[in-house]
């Protein structure tokens, strides 16, 4: 077998950089035991399938992962999803964690946007964990859980940046069309694993675009914070610098 053969066999030269990294140095790995949990108060709860074990230590007052672990036999790629997975899962609760998809967990190590981080013929490792936490969600289902949260994943664009060429020469409705694609590619499915949503009101002036927001995002403080300023930088980033969002207040609970 040629060098050029082994390396394909094995995919490595397909993952993105921040997945190598991550297989190269998983800080997840391992296990817990009941003791721990008892320990810490916490329930232990396992997620299997096949030559997967998923760790998590769940706060039983409100259904929040507290830590997350995992045991694995196989390819290098199930060691990267798994070590993406549990990074997404800390503190999200366990109504969250069943929201998780293969998609989210592959744009967390995206190196770009654009370019997934897995090769197709690793979906299948993505899936099975997917499975496996939702075999572990399953057991918590007794757990009272917080309706509203303020940890929206939104990835950061960390300064990687591709305005959209020809933004000045496009029309009001060219120019929604445009957001509109960038927010359900890249900003929707982190809201909606909050239990949250978002949605375009107005263009004004071809700068300030006016957003709503949806379900748990509107009693959620980040969602004029974090939240708010994560939108901003990924829109400035992907469609036009000089955007300004602004959440129409008639959709936010009193308290924010």
């Amino acid at each position: 077998m040629s060098h050029r053969k082994f390396a394909l066999s094995c995919f490595w030269s397909l993952y993105s950089k921040k997945l190598i990294h991550k297989i190269e140095n998983p800080r997840h790995g391992g296990f817990f035991t009941e003791e721990e949990a008892k320990q810490r108060s916490m329930r232990l709860v396992i997620g299997k399938q096949e030559n997967v074990r998923l760790y998590l230590f769940v706060d039983e007052s409100d259904g929040v992962i507290a830590d997350a672990k995992f045991q694995v036999f196989g390819g290098s790629a199930l060691i990267g999803v798994l070590e993406a997975a549990c990074e997404i899962l800390m503190r999200k609760n366990y109504v969250q964690a069943k929201k998780l998809t293969a998609d989210l967990i592959d744009r967390q190590v995206r190196d770009k946007t654009d370019l997934p981080a897995f090769p197709e013929e690793t979906f299948a490792y993505l899936n099975l964990v997917i499975d496996a936490i939702e075999d572990a969600a399953e057991q918590c289902l007794d757990i009272p859980f917080e309706e509203v949260h303020t940890a929206t994943p939104i990835t950061s664009m960390q300064g990687e940046s591709s305005s959209y060429p020809g933004w000045d020469l496009l029309n009001r409705e060219q120019r929604i069309a445009v957001i509109e694609e960038v927010i359900a590619k890249e900003i929707r499915p982190y809201i909606e694993l909050d239990a949250g949503g978002v949605q375009i009101m107005d263009l004004i002036d071809g700068k300030e675009l006016i957003i709503a927001y949806q379900g748990a995002c509107t009693s959620c403080h980040s969602a004029t914070g974090a939240t708010l300023s994560a939108i901003q930088e990924i829109l400035r980033a992907r469609v036009d610098s000089q955007l300004i969002i602004v959440p129409d207040a008639s959709f936010l609970s009193p308290q924010l």
